[in-house]
């Protein structure tokens, strides 16, 4: 699994492809809690019940992908979501997501693992390897792999040019324990998220030295240890292709052979419908259909400036809702087409509504804390998610998705009288009863970023217009494209309200804390938000954070997460929405593919049922 690096770039690409005033003293007074409602219905993961002793051996899968990965190392910074699917079936991963986001050891590489209980100082790792596990070049794994990984990772040496994921630069030392197959990893301070390290894991041929490190990790022959090996690597042709590897010791792939082609995503319909393909990820294709199929990604006059306000065209042949019949008709196309299964699923993906609190009027806590109790979420989600199909399910975290041990609606109870005493008292005043609110001459009037061309952000901004406007805020939505939504407005701060969305994962008091971390100013005195994109923060959240990374024991990280999470809502630095759409079209008789969620393929179990044809004399060609 790729080290997971929130950076801005993915931030925006979640939700586009469906991702400093207010310090502990000046907190706006903090609602009461909403009381705690059982979780909401919601899947993260559709891929129906199999058997794998019903898939027949051989045959070829075409399964589609934005682009062939310019590297296979996923903690290179050109690695890609490509590079991590790849990844998956070529390299080991000591723990894997459960359908859930739980890492739980896979065997095929790990017999067991333990950590030093609570405690003890200093924390030590134990790895117990699967003997039989070696690389496919017939070397065993060993410590040195580990030791390799470690010093590419860690930080210190920069001509390692990776993305230094979290908890490498804890490692003490790494050491062979009773026998080769034995490992011993031992922290300098507790680290709560061990399980995340080496996963995956590369040969220490390719970690070893900041010159093979910084290679790009493509083409064939490379030493692998996973079900699969590269059989072929067509970057000009748009083609990665994958056979059995023979010295695997697990399991036995099931197909022959796996092609991954570059399918933009406006091809993917008809590459399913023409049987070009037969695993193709929807998302993108259904959400931004309109674009794809050229209708304006400005499709509604309240979105056609910028976010600075300057107009610019929208084109009048464009109706306002062009964008999201466009994806309705899409996925209704979709789900029509024969001889294939169309899985959905909520992805393991956090969408928000961030409040910039470096910009007036938001730097006012009253005002954040007004704005997050009058929306109305649960009727968010549904604009959002039953167009689509799935259960409109809010999120009341920001840190957990709604099927993740210790998910907890942490939200305040809303009530539109503490709205407009909160907005009353902060001298925001409604003139009538349906009118936007005025003080000193100036309205409540916001601009809301979305990505353009996205017809689920489309439909959660006007959801949110209308919600906001029942409590006197007047909301303009706004939209930029996908390649500069971060760079030229989340990052510089040219923005007032913006809907994104976030990965979920399994670890985070390491993973998000990003995202909420207080500012600081960098060497040369300014104010560096990095990522948290709100610039609000403070240093109880930052420490509640730090806390539990530290913290062993499960439930009192989760206790720690949860208290977390509420100073968060009282910061009014976000509002949690809904968990993004997962779409994948699957054809008829490909077992074991869907929409995974927190999970991954076991691609050595997917393949054709029993009976079916597979298309080993179509090729495709894209």
């Amino acid at each position: 699994m790729r080290a997971r690096q929130l950076t801005a770039a993915a931030a925006a690409l979640l939700l586009a492809t469906s991702t400093l005033a207010a310090c502990t003293g000046d907190r706006a007074p903090a609602p009461a809690p909403a009381p705690v409602p059982a979780p909401p219905t919601i899947t993260t993961g559709d891929v129906r019940p199999y058997d794998r002793d019903t898939v027949r051996d051989g045959g070829t899968l075409r399964w589609a992908v934005d682009a062939v990965p310019a590297t296979l190392n996923v903690y290179q910074p050109a690695a890609t979501a490509d590079s991590a699917l790849l990844a998956h079936a070529l390299y080991p991963s000591l723990f894997r997501p459960d359908e859930h986001g739980r890492p739980v050891a896979d065997p095929d590489y790990l017999v067991a693992a333990e950590s030093t209980p609570p405690g003890r100082r200093p924390q030590v790792i134990t790895y117990r390897l699967n003997p039989k596990a070696v690389w496919s070049d017939g070397t065993p794994f060993s410590a040195a792999d580990f030791t390799a990984q470690r010093a590419a990772l860690s930080g210190p040496d920069t001509a390692y040019t990776s993305t230094r994921p979290a908890g490498y630069g804890l490692i003490d030392s790494i050491e062979q324990g009773a026998d080769p197959a034995e490992v011993k990893v031992v922290l300098r301070q507790p680290y709560a998220d061990w399980r995340a390290l080496f996963s995956p894991l590369y040969p220490a041929a390719r970690t070893a030295t900041a010159t093979a490190f910084n290679q790009p990790l493509t083409g064939t022959g490379q030493v692998t240890a996973g079900p699969y090996a590269v059989a072929g690597y067509d970057p000009e042709g748009g083609r990665v292709t994958l056979g059995r590897n023979p010295l695997w010791w697990g399991d036995p792939a099931k197909a022959d052979r796996i092609d991954f082609l570059a399918a933009p995503p406006e091809q993917r319909l008809d590459g399913l419908d023409q049987d070009r393909l037969d695993i193709a990820p929807l998302t993108a294709a259904v959400d931004r259909a309109g674009v794809l199929s050229g209708a304006s990604p400005d499709a509604s006059p309240s979105a056609s400036p910028t976010v600075s306000g300057t107009a610019t065209p929208t084109p009048a042949a464009a109706p306002p809702a062009a964008v999201p019949e466009a994806a309705v008709r899409e996925l209704r196309r979709a789900e029509a087409l024969p001889g294939v299964t169309v899985h959905r699923a909520a992805a393991p993906s956090l969408t928000q509504l961030t409040l910039n609190a470096a910009h007036e009027p938001l730097t006012d806590p009253a005002v954040r804390a007004a704005l997050g109790l009058a929306v109305d979420r649960r009727r968010i989600a549904d604009a959002a998610l039953t167009p689509l199909g799935l259960a409109a399910a809010p999120l009341g975290s920001h840190l957990l998705t709604a099927d993740q041990d210790g998910y907890r609606d942490n939200g305040p109870a809303a009530d539109p009288a503490d709205v407009s005493r909160l907005l009353d008292e902060a001298g925001w005043r409604r003139p009538t009863d349906d009118g936007t609110r005025t003080k000193d001459g100036k309205d409540l009037a916001l601009t809301l970023l979305i990505p353009a061309g996205s017809a689920t952000a489309l439909r959660t901004a006007d959801a949110l217009t209308a919600d906001l406007a029942e409590s006197g805020i007047a909301v303009r939505p706004v939209t930029a494209p996908a390649e500069t939504f971060v760079q030229d407005h989340l990052a510089t701060g040219d923005y007032e309200l913006a809907v994104l969305s976030w990965p979920a994962g399994s670890n985070p008091a390491t993973e998000q804390r990003p995202v909420y971390a207080k500012p600081r100013p960098d060497p040369d005195g300014v104010l560096d938000a990095g990522t948290n994109f709100a610039r609000a923060g403070t240093e109880e959240i930052d420490r509640l954070f730090d806390r539990a990374a530290a913290e062993l024991d499960l439930d009192a990280r989760l206790a720690l997460l949860q208290e977390a999470d509420t100073r968060i809502w009282q910061l009014g630095h976000s509002v949690p929405l809904y968990q993004r759409p997962d779409l994948v079209g699957v054809r008829s008789g490909v077992v074991g593919a869907g929409a995974w969620g927190f999970g991954w393929p076991r691609f050595q179990d997917i393949g054709w049922a029993g009976g079916e044809q597979s298309p080993e004399a179509t090729p495709s060609a894209w």
